[in-house]
């Protein structure tokens, strides 16, 4: 058996405080695993309560520091809170917190320069700051310091109850650098900016999706050229190519990523790509399913290979391992973190039958 400091770390945030939009909140905050890919060996590392609600987290690529979004209902404005941990010894340290400079905050991305951490702000209702994203820089230790940069989005979409105004799911750095794109599900775009030095953020272009998809996560291609939305409205997942030079993606493909019959009572949630860019993986809440589509290496064009049980309910977050070798479903109202194996070559997933078992799970992340 491998030692467990070779093996994965697996971050886990997960929802303690109760939220009327969400079904309990039943876990611990935050939560590190190690897993043991060859033995499929999980263990607890170490755990803390202290944050509320994280709905969302990055990690470096070391797994040394974490930044983890509160997402409080009743708050006009949502915390980002930097957390050191340590391999030898498997403590959690606190670093310190920043406001958000918006409310729901959904989702936040380390760029790839290590130097700032973007953070995406849901929005409801008015009042607060009030603003789509918001940029921090780190210090020599990794906090945070006080936001930098930060920019707002107006407009609404087709779906009166869900798109009365911008909600900016997440934001996403591109392969090549220096380029980010917020996924608005409020008014069905990609916004793509350019991120200055000192993380100002110059807005490039504005591109549409159908009318009522309501993007939510993105996943890229390694080769840089394509990117592919989960769409969480209208269920479906969209394939589009990038210009680099002036931020604008346009439309190659679209697919629906549960069947016909389910789509009513679907929404569709995360979306993860395979590290050859082969396939793309996504998950399907209602459906309770993990969608996985090939992808033309060529074209960027995708194709149905089938769907699998997500291994409990509401899958709200996926997550490959490094190696490619096992994808974590995220089942947020089963309390439960499933573990399928996965297969490069047909790119299908198996259910071990492992899983880590942990209340409201809301988003896991996987460095080697």
């Amino acid at each position: 058996m491998r030692s467990v400091w070779n093996a994965c770390l697996v971050f886990v945030g997960s929802v303690n405080r109760e939220a009327p939009y969400f079904q309990g909140a039943r876990g611990v905050g935050l939560g590190v695993y190690s897993f043991d890919e060859r033995t499929l060996t999980v263990q607890k590392l170490a755990e803390t309560n202290d944050v509320d609600n994280p709905t969302f987290l990055s990690v470096t690529p070391d797994g040394s520091r974490l930044y983890a979004n509160s997402e409080v209902s009743t708050w006009r404005e949502g915390t980002v809170s930097a957390y050191g941990f340590d391999r030898a010894s498997n403590r959690l340290s606190y670093l310190n917190k920043q406001p958000s400079l918006g409310s729901i905050t959904a989702h936040n991305t380390i760029t790839r320069d290590g130097t700032k951490l973007l953070v995406a702000n849901y929005g409801a209702g008015e009042g607060g700051p009030d603003r789509a994203v918001a940029v921090y820089v780190f210090d020599k230790d990794g906090a945070l310091s006080p936001p930098v940069a930060s920019v707002s989005h107006k407009g609404t979409g087709p779906n009166a109850a869900r798109q009365e105004r911008s909600h900016a799911h997440s934001v996403t750095e591109t392969i090549a650098g220096g380029m980010a794109i917020v996924a608005d599900l409020g008014i069905d775009r990609l916004v793509s900016y350019r991120i200055g030095r000192d993380g100002s953020l110059t807005k490039l272009a504005e591109s549409a999706l159908p009318p009522g998809a309501g993007p939510r996560h993105i996943a890229l291609h390694p080769n840089g050229r394509f990117v592919f939305v989960m769409n969480e409205l209208d269920s479906t997942i969209v394939s589009m190519a990038l210009d680099e030079a002036t931020g604008r993606l346009s439309l190659i493909d679209v697919k629906p990523a549960v069947p016909e019959e389910a789509r009513e009572t679907n929404h569709g949630s995360d979306i993860q790509i395979s590290p050859d860019g082969r396939f793309v993986y996504g998950g399907n809440r209602g459906h309770d399913s993990v969608v996985i589509m090939a992808v033309d290496q060529e074209t960027g064009a995708l194709s149905l290979v089938g769907h699998i049980p997500c291994g409990g309910a509401t899958p709200r977050n996926l997550a490959l391992t490094p190696s490619g070798g096992h994808l974590f479903s995220a089942n947020q109202n089963a309390d439960r973190i499933s573990i399928f194996a996965r297969d490069a070559a047909s790119g299908l997933l198996t259910d071990t039958g492992r899983a880590i078992e942990v209340g409201t799970p809301m988003c896991v992340k996987i460095v080697q």
